[in-house]
C-alpha cells in the first residue's frame, strides 16, 4: 500500500524519524489486515501564537472495502499528547481497534447479547438447595443455590417470577444464573 499511503505535517517540519514510525505503524496495520486500500496520516502541531504547551493532534483516515475508518486525536486535558510520538501511538491504538471491529464485523462475528430467559419458580427445596422454573412452553429448568444473583435463596418463594440464563447439565436443562424478578421474591 506505500503509493495510497499519504502522510501530511501540518504546522511543523517532517522529520525522517516521526516518518518511518507513521509508515512502521500503518505496515503493523496492514499485518492485522491486508486489504486496506488506503492510508491518509496528518499530523498537525498547534499554531505558534497559542500559549498552551504544545499539544498535537492527528488525524488518520482508513480506506477500507465498503467503509472507511477515521480517528481523530485533538488536543484536550490530555498532556501526554506534547509528545509527537504519544499522540501518533494513541491514534495507531485506536485505529487498531476500529479495524478490528470492522473485521469482527464483516466476518460476522459481532457477538450478539441473548435476551434472557422468563420463568416462574415452581419448586424449591431449601434443605438441599436447588430449585425448579417452568417456562413459558412448560418445560422444567434446574437451578442451585448458588446460581441466584442478589436475593437470599433461603428466602425464596415459589411463584416468583426470574430471568435465567440456560445451559445443558449432565441430568438436563438447568440455570446457570437466576435473577428473580420485582419486590415480591422473598418471604419477610
Amino acid at each position: 500500500m506505500e503509493k495510497d499511503l499519504e502522510i501530511t505535517f501540518r504546522n511543523m517540519e517532517s522529520t525522517p524519524t516521526l516518518e518511518a514510525d507513521i509508515r512502521e505503524r500503518v505496515a503493523k496495520l496492514e499485518e492485522f489486515f491486508d486489504s486496506i486500500i488506503a492510508c491518509h496520516v496528518a499530523l498537525e502541531a498547534p499554531h505558534r501564537h497559542q500559549h498552551r504547551g504544545k499539544i498535537y493532534r492527528v488525524r488518520i483516515e482508513l480506506k477500507v472495502p465498503g467503509d472507511e475508518i477515521v480517528v481523530s486525536r485533538n488536543p484536550s486535558e490530555n498532556h501526554a499528547h506534547e509528545d509527537a510520538y504519544v499522540t501518533i501511538r494513541d491514534a495507531f491504538n485506536a485505529a487498531r481497534r476500529q479495524l478490528q471491529d470492522y473485521v469482527r464485523r464483516r466476518r460476522g462475528h459481532v457477538k450478539h447479547h441473548d435476551v434472557p430467559l422468563h420463568g416462574e419458580i415452581v419448586e424449591l427445596d431449601l434443605e438441599r438447595g436447588f430449585g425448579r422454573i417452568q417456562t413459558p412452553d412448560q418445560r422444567l429448568i434446574y437451578f442451585h443455590r448458588n446460581a441466584v444473583i442478589n436475593a437470599d435463596f433461603d428466602r425464596l418463594e415459589t411463584g416468583a417470577s426470574v430471568r435465567y440464563s440456560e445451559d445443558m447439565g449432565e441430568d438436563g436443562p438447568r440455570a446457570t444464573t437466576v435473577h428473580v424478578e420485582g419486590k415480591h421474591h422473598v418471604v419477610g
